[in-house]
């Protein structure tokens, strides 16, 4: 009983992998659905999770909540016995996620830093990614996010910060889902 419910709790910790991030992607699909007010072309993500001015914060900010906490669990439960570096770099990414919400952008500067911290945190985790397992995807997810930071600032496009910050949260998190596959199809070869 010992091995085989050993084996269904690392594949729930596993899960969460995929979960995680699946949440917060329909709390933030939910919150632009039922905010009239967001656009693409004005706003940043965070303009959802602003307790006084949006009627969506509590569904927006709970979902990057859960997403953080459950991401983190991931990391350090079922990732840390498969790339180590990267399941530290990604628990502190996570725990910047849950500051994003818990710090709203009501808290101005704290904000700032805490959305920074979460975007270059997440880009770290791919790079050591990359290199730990020594996959050109978790380099080429690290780039995509980067390019569309940088072709932002540049000008190159005229958006809100929603869409770099979304572009980039969907290649990090491609590589995260990955990850979480990887350890799925290893466990069961086992």
């Amino acid at each position: 009983m010992g091995r085989a419910g050993g084996f269904w709790e690392d594949r729930i910790f596993t899960m969460l992998g995929i979960v995680g991030p699946l949440i917060a992607y329909i709390c933030i699909g939910l919150s632009i659905h039922l905010s009239p007010s967001f656009s693409w072309h004005t706003n940043a993500l965070s303009d959802l999770g602003h307790a006084q001015r949006s009627t969506v914060a509590p569904i927006f900010n709970s979902g990057l909540l859960i997403s953080g906490f459950l991401t983190a669990l991931y990391s350090a439960k079922s990732l840390i016995k498969h790339a180590r570096y990267t399941s530290i770099s990604l628990m502190f990414s996570a725990l910047m996620l849950q500051a994003v919400a818990a710090f709203d952008e009501i808290y101005g500067q704290i904000h700032s830093i805490v959305s920074v911290l979460f975007f270059i945190s997440a880009g770290i985790s791919c790079i050591i990614y990359s290199i730990e397992r020594k996959l050109i995807s978790a380099a080429l997810a690290f780039v995509v996010g980067l390019l569309a930071w940088v072709l932002w600032w540049a000008g190159v496009y005229s958006a809100g910060v929603a869409v770099p910050e979304i572009i980039s949260a969907l290649a990090v998190t491609s590589c995260l889902i990955y990850s979480a596959l990887k350890i799925m199809q290893a466990t069961q070869k086992d």
